[in-house]
């Protein structure tokens, strides 16, 4: 049974996963802007405020695992 304190080991590999919210916010904009480029002023407007607030409350990254 694994711990939940240790990370997961695939054949030998450490695999940890460490993904900063900027970065995600950033991407999901980008891809929302391709699919549907007439959103584009929400978009920003969304991402803006999103991306203020993580710097505003300090949260700076998710960690998953």
């Amino acid at each position: 049974m694994r711990h939940a304190s240790r990370p997961y080991r695939k054949k030998g590999r450490l695999l940890n996963i460490h993904l900063g919210l900027a970065p995600l916010i950033s991407l999901l904009a980008g891809i929302l802007i391709l699919v549907m480029p007439k959103l584009l002023n929400y978009i920003i407007a969304i991402y803006l405020i999103a991306i203020g607030l993580i710097g505003i409350l300090g949260i700076h990254q998710l960690h998953l695992g």
